[in-house]
Formats: structure tokens, C-alpha cells, sequence
């Protein structure tokens, strides 16, 4: 993969001398512009920045990383993508907070499907890079377990896991999964699950949009 940015959309901030960044990123098959609809939600001090992934499945329609699905319903990962997504993710992440002058401290990663995956990978692999993350119906990557930080690098973190509970494509248990391993870790871990399948419905934008906003009013370095 080239080192050339990768494609985003942004919504500065407002009313503010020291803005926050929310970094947010799709699922498979979509592209910057689906997440990117919830900025008018996002309170104003943060600066939104919408990411696209890098690898084309068609038009309009990009990945994280491509994968298959074995009879018995486990995935089996392009590692070489998603470890490639991450190092850009990494360098796009680091070189738009400095431009912005935001420090790790009010940096949020997160995403929805795919993207909660990536940023659940990135706060276990690269915890300086931000103040906390969000995953939004995604799973956790067996994969990059064995890439994590030490535990201690985690300490004060925030996490927010949500999932639907009839969600057909990333089954509810995937969610217990992320909290059960999350739970052991020094993280603060909220989040919940509301009816609906694999798609974000009002209650849960609402509650997550809460902790977006109860966030920004913590003391942070």
C-alpha cells in the first residue's frame, strides 16, 4: 500500500479554543460519506474527520480489509490488508490531530462494523494515539490480540461498545466478547445493546452522542 492520505471528509469545530477530534470510519462495502451523516448530531467542539478505507471493492464501495466466512461461520482475515489499514490509520491519525493542534488527550477513534473493528484493534495496539475509542456492532480481531500494548498502557482509556440485538451479521455474543476482554483491562467501559439488527437506530445514536458529550466535560491532561 502508498503512503498517499487517505480520502476524508471533515466537519471543523465550533465555539471552542480546544477542540477535540472524533475520528469516524465505515463499515465493508461503504465509504466516507455513510458515518459522516451523524456529524450535524456530534457536539461542536469536536472536529469530525470521516475516513474512507483504502481497498475498492467496487464503486463507492471500499474496506478495511477483505475476509471470508468458513461454513462454520468464523472469519478468516486478509492480515496483510488490515495490518496495512492500521499502519495508515496510525500515520493519518497522528498527522491530522498535529495539524489541528489536538493533543492524544482529546482524540475519540471509532466506527461502525468494520470501522469499530479497526478502532478496537487500534486502542489495544496503539493506546498513546488517543484518549478512547468506540465500536458501534464490530467484534474484536483475534488476529491483533497478540500485538496489544501492555495492560498498564491502557490505564484511564475510554471505551464505549454498543451492539443490536437481533444484528444478524455480527452477532450479539461478538459484543460480550469485547467487554468480557476489555472488562479485564484497565478501561472504562460503557455502552449498551438496543433492539434492532446491524444498523444504528435513534436510542443508541442518542446514548452514544451522551457519552461523546460527558467525555469532553472530564478533566483530561
Amino acid at each position: 500500500m502508498n503512503t498517499t492520505p487517505l480520502t476524508s471528509l471533515e466537519r471543523p469545530a465550533a465555539g471552542t479554543a480546544t477542540p477535540w477530534l472524533l475520528v469516524l470510519m465505515h463499515g465493508v462495502g461503504s465509504n466516507e460519506q455513510d458515518l459522516f451523516g451523524l456529524s450535524p448530531y456530534v457536539p461542536p467542539h469536536f472536529h469530525v474527520l470521516s475516513l474512507r478505507a483504502p481497498f475498492v471493492l467496487g464503486p463507492g464501495s471500499f474496506a478495511w480489509f477483505e475476509f471470508d466466512v468458513r461454513p462454520d461461520g468464523s472469519r478468516s482475515i486478509d492480515g496483510e490488508q488490515e495490518q496495512a489499514s492500521r499502519t495508515a490509520l496510525v500515520r493519518e491519525i497522528a498527522a491530522h490531530a498535529e495539524r489541528l493542534g489536538v493533543p492524544p488527550a482529546r482524540v475519540l477513534v471509532g466506527g461502525f462494523s468494520q470501522g469499530g473493528i479497526m478502532a478496537l484493534s487500534l486502542l489495544l495496539t496503539e493506546p498513546a494515539l488517543m484518549h478512547g475509542a468506540f465500536a458501534l456492532h464490530s467484534r474484536l480481531l483475534p488476529e491483533v490480540l497478540t500485538l496489544a500494548a501492555p495492560a498498564a498502557e491502557l490505564a484511564g482509556k475510554q471505551l464505549w461498545v454498543s451492539h443490536g440485538l437481533q444484528d444478524m451479521v455480527i452477532p450479539l455474543a461478538q459484543a460480550q466478547r469485547i467487554r468480557e476482554h476489555f472488562g479485564a483491562l484497565p478501561v472504562a467501559l460503557e455502552g449498551a445493546d438496543f433492539p434492532g439488527g446491524h444498523e444504528l437506530r435513534p436510542a443508541e445514536l442518542q446514548q452514544w452522542i451522551g457519552w461523546l458529550q460527558a467525555i469532553t466535560q472530564q478533566e483530561t491532561p
